[in-house]
């Protein structure tokens, strides 16, 4: 079992052995314990009550958080003709629309965080899969990152200004991003109720039982922090 550092030892001597906090409690003492010397990330975790195995028990879908991850996005979008200017004036930082781009990202080159195509280019986006898979590159239309020309100004403002894709892993959780420590613990509070509201609306009607089993947060590196599951399920956005 691997050891803790001394740092990480005296910030979880601030957290209770088994206490489960309010949600804005939980942003104060994350931010609290966070020892890390960069802008550590804050992020929630979600035990749920589902069968990963089962196709009809997925959770996948987005939510756009009100102040955003605290970091810059680059886009990537898979384009052509008008879509590619389309996509350049919006602001990707690059537009694959030849050959020669799909051969980069062949030979390794993501140097991305997020990637869009228009339905056109998924025929050569799709070559990819063993590239961007892994990373969780590749678009799909069920993160809404396959879109017409003409949806692509809208969704790369939303990708920049802190649209976050939530999908439920082979073990029953959810890992999603919520800004950066040196958010204010209201800013925090705020992003986290968008993406509880969003993971309710995005519940399976095959979900039977208790949805949310558990919810942690964390900050990159520093102890759990255990959430009081009634009042999180409450929270108003």
């Amino acid at each position: 079992m691997p050891k803790h550092g001394k740092k990480y030892l005296e910030a979880k001597k601030k957290v209770t052995p088994g206490q489960t906090y309010n949600a804005k409690e939980a942003m104060d003492l994350v931010k609290e314990t966070s020892f890390t010397n960069f802008d550590a990330t804050v992020e929630a975790h979600f035990r749920m009550g589902l069968d990963p195995r089962k196709a009809d028990q997925q959770v996948r879908d987005v939510v756009v958080l009100p102040h955003g991850l605290g970091k810059s996005v680059r886009v990537l979008v898979f384009a052509q003709g008008e879509g590619s200017n389309i996509a350049k004036e919006a602001g990707a930082e690059y537009v694959a629309d030849d050959d020669e781009w799909i051969k980069k990202i062949q030979d390794g080159w993501t140097e991305f965080d997020v990637a869009i195509s228009t339905p056109d280019m998924m025929g050569k986006a799709g070559r990819l899969g063993r590239v961007l898979g892994p990373r969780g590159l590749m678009p799909n239309p069920k993160a809404g990152t396959v879109v017409q020309a003409e949806d692509l100004p809208r969704v790369i403002n939303e990708v920049k200004a802190g649209r976050v894709e939530f999908r439920l892993d082979k073990t029953a959780n959810l890992h999603v991003p919520i800004g950066k420590v040196s958010f204010d613990s209201n800013k925090l509070y705020e992003n986290f109720a968008a993406l509880m509201e969003a993971i309710k609306k995005a519940r399976p009607s095959a979900a039977k039982g208790s949805y949310i089993r558990r919810i942690t947060l964390t900050s990159t590196m520093g102890p759990a922090i255990k959430v009081d599951l009634i009042t999180a399920q409450n929270l108003e956005v």
